[in-house]
């Protein structure tokens, strides 16, 4: 009789886990729903536009990031052309499976339907998933590696099978082909392993050949690296000066709140860590978040960088407040639930307002552009290239003839690139990035129409400059080209001649 009532209470867990799993896919499809229906609104922001021109000169490396997001760009616009919602699908899918696998944690650290819901709506409802859902990020992909990682560590650590290690090398090597951050994670998985009792693995052939799988998957990134002088170091450390010169690396602990978690859900992630820490099995991932948070912290590593460390987090800390208000009378439980989801209700509320573009004119699309810096770069594109096509028509015939347009950023150049070829516009002339690797043509233009310049630095860098337009937009969005770089030139040549100006305006941005 014992026997079968062991059995009905292993049945009954086991149905309740699926019936947990299908509400956390239930979760993700809904969120991607959401961004499907609004990704087509607005514009391509700047950095899209950055991923849309590498993805058209595929290469095993770029001076700004390695090479899976332009791959995937690529591939986005073989499938479905220069299409908004399409060329975002990815970035969807991303987000989508990162609720799902964290999910999938609180299920693995024995956490029951309520510690499912409850994980995968957190990072449903967090700052950065919410953002990485709306854009072509390379941060979209690298947060699903850092989860996915996370996720293997469990399940290495619970069935304490080493082959596990091969999943942790394939996506460790894949994160270090999207982006260098994964580093920092890397980190803190070598120091798990070195301060808690998993350090046992450091002994099995599994883990090495975990590391062998990751180094062969990064290295033709490294060749490229080193066949280019390590370029991307230079980018990384002018970047990071630059971040922590305009205080874009202050408010890092406060951004851990707002960003990487939602708010309401700080007590269920502190909670986590807490219980990782006092757990001999799992300890090792409760330092898989302390050492990068200490060195982004002292490093002055924007907040958001740490915000894929935190659905392991979450998954643990569901699993401790479902059996914590499991002990609880009925009336107790539904009051601490009902808090509790409404919080995190109000703040996915306020979350969604601010990232997501809900709304194509009204209060909330004002809202929101108030509210969100990079919505607002992703207006004007169309009419600034618009403006560049006009500026070259009026000019005289035999200027036409050899004409070349030159920008100053990155988004410059995406948006003439890309969109350029609808008015004919030549390939632009960039010095930002992957763009200078690939030089100026080989007969330069005798006319330049110059984008992204102040007077002074056009003056300075080109001969015989006029006033010939204006970068802005329609809507009065005051954004970076409307705000920063709101005169367009007509010039001569540069200055010096075309190798010494490439050499000495090298940019990196």
């Amino acid at each position: 009789m014992e026997g079968v009532v062991l059995e009905e209470s292993s049945a009954t867990a086991g149905t309740v886990s699926r019936s947990g799993v299908w509400w956390v896919v239930g979760i993700a499809f809904a969120v991607a729903l959401i961004h499907v229906f609004t990704n087509n609104r607005y514009g391509f922001h700047r950095d899209e536009f950055q991923f849309l021109s590498d993805a058209r000169h595929l290469d095993w490396g770029f001076v700004a990031y390695p090479p899976v997001t332009p791959f995937l760009e690529r591939v986005g616009l073989q499938l479905f052309g220069v299409s908004m919602v399409g060329l975002r699908m990815f970035s969807v899918i991303a987000q989508a499976v990162a609720i799902v696998v964290t999910g999938w944690m609180a299920r693995e650290l024995g956490g029951g339907r309520l510690a499912q819901m409850t994980a995968a709506l957190v990072v449903a409802t967090s700052g950065l998933p919410v953002f990485e859902g709306t854009e072509f990020q390379y941060s979209s992909f690298d947060y699903l590696w850092w989860v996915l990682i996370a996720y293997f560590v469990i399940r290495l650590l619970k069935t304490e099978n080493p082959r596990w290690w091969v999943p942790i090398g394939v996506f460790v090597g894949i994160g270090l082909m999207t982006k260098y951050t994964i580093l920092f994670f890397i980190a803190g998985i070598l120091s798990g392993l070195v301060l808690t009792p998993a350090r046992r693995y450091l002994g099995s052939i599994w883990f090495w050949i975990g590391i062998a799988v990751a180094l062969i998957i990064f290295a033709p990134n490294l060749v490229w690296q080193m066949r280019h002088g390590f370029i991307s170091e230079h980018f990384l450390q002018h970047i990071h000066a630059r971040d922590v010169r305009l205080g874009r690396a202050n408010g890092f602990v406060k951004d851990q709140f707002i960003i990487c978690a939602n708010l309401a859900a700080a007590p269920l992630w502190i909670a986590g860590l807490v219980c990782f820490l006092r757990d001999r099995r799992y300890r090792m991932l409760a330092w898989m978040y302390l050492v990068p948070l200490a060195l982004f912290a002292f490093g002055k590593g924007r907040g958001y960088y740490l915000a894929a460390a935190y659905p392991m987090l979450m998954a643990m800390g569901a699993v401790a407040g479902e059996r914590w208000v499991g002990s609880m009378k009925r009336q107790s439980r539904l009051a601490v639930e009902g808090l509790f989801f409404t919080g995190l209700a109000a703040w996915a509320l306020l979350v969604f307002a601010i990232l997501v573009p809900l709304a194509s004119n009204g209060r909330l699309k004002q809202f929101a552009l108030e509210n969100n810096g990079d919505l607002r770069e992703e207006i004007g594109w169309d009419e600034l290239v618009r403006t560049v096509a006009g500026i070259r028509d009026s000019l005289p015939p035999e200027q036409r003839e050899n004409v070349g347009v030159l920008v100053g950023n990155y988004g410059e150049q995406g948006a003439v690139e890309i969109l350029g070829p609808a008015y004919h516009l030549p390939t632009p002339i960039s010095m930002t990035n992957s763009a200078w690797l690939r030089g100026y043509p080989a007969v330069p233009p005798s006319t330049l129409i110059v984008v992204g310049f102040s007077r002074e630095a056009a003056d300075k860098a080109f001969t015989s400059c006029r006033l010939a337009g204006h970068n802005g937009n329609s809507e009065g969005v005051k954004n970076e080209e409307s705000h920063s770089h709101p005169d367009i030139f007509v010039c001569g040549p540069p200055r010096l001649p075309w190798p010494e100006f490439w050499k000495q305006y090298q940019n990196y941005g």
